[in-house]
């Protein structure tokens, strides 16, 4: 892959998604667009790349993007946000809400592993959810509504009691139980557009996005944060994460790694 290469892939992530991708990541993008190369019939990578430069078919640029895209995760990723949304979040709120009801976004949720996790938190502990999970990626979204994932995946973040508890045996791989499997609805959507609709959650979940977000778009995806979370409402980025210095909207809850609620200053604002 030659620089120019490069530089265009980097520019076509922020424009499209708002990711950044840094220059040490060139043999790592090489790498994954690889086999998009073969499935689309091309030699190599940089026949890949030429052809849609010169043809920027959208169908190929989504591909190129979520080959890019980081998706690693896992069940219950770093445990504790799991922890306070079981013991905290859910009690409390389920009893703010007339109907006992709460709505929750996992957007950015890659493959499922966070919302079947948040799904099996309120499930065990008798608090109905509405739970809407979205991601950038198709593919990703595909495997998520599947249910279905490998024993490596499985055992990730799970103990042998919730994984049995949750999951059932299909050939070499583990899939969702029927009783669990109605509980997320999933989605495709870019963080960065503008909704079209006017859902509004108790909670969001956009743990590890910002991370490699392009620092010129998290302001946008800040924005349609808060206007998507309810005032009393919670957000949970990722415990590495910070807002410091990115907002005024958000501010953090002491003792409580990635976990934000609403500002005064944002509350003014909406009234």
């Amino acid at each position: 892959m030659t620089p120019e290469d490069f530089d265009k892939l980097q520019s076509l992530l922020a424009t499209r998604a708002g990711y950044r991708l840094s220059r040490d990541r060139i043999h790592l993008a090489e790498h994954r667009l690889g086999p998009i190369a073969r499935r689309e019939g091309y030699a190599n990578v940089e026949a890949l790349l030429t052809n849609l430069w010169a043809n920027p078919v959208a169908s190929l640029a989504w591909s190129v993007i979520e080959a890019l895209l980081n998706a690693e995760t896992w069940f219950r990723r770093d445990r504790t946000p799991f922890r306070i949304l079981e013991t905290e979040l859910l009690p409390a709120l389920s009893k703010a809400r007339p109907d006992g009801r709460i709505k929750i976004w996992s957007a950015g949720c890659s493959t499922g592993q966070e919302a079947w996790s948040i799904a099996m938190a309120a499930r065990e502990i008798g608090v109905d959810v509405d739970l809407v999970a979205t991601d950038l990626s198709q593919r990703a979204i595909e495997k998520a509504r599947s249910g279905l994932y490998t024993g490596f995946e499985i055992q990730r973040g799970l103990t042998a009691k919730t994984m049995l508890r949750w999951f059932e045996p299909r050939e070499d791989q583990w899939i969702v139980k029927a009783e669990l499997a109605d509980a997320v609805r999933f989605g495709r959507a870019n963080l960065l557009d503008e909704p079209t609709d006017d859902a509004r959650f108790d909670v969001i979940f956009c743990r590890n996005v910002m991370t490699d977000m392009d620092p010129s778009r998290r302001a946008r995806l800040l924005d349609g944060l808060e206007r998507r979370l309810v005032d009393d409402g919670c957000l949970l980025l990722g415990v590495d994460e910070s807002l410091e210095g990115e907002t005024v909207a958000f501010r953090a809850v002491n003792g409580r790694r990635g976990l934000y609620v609403k500002a005064p200053s944002a509350l003014r604002r909406a009234a």
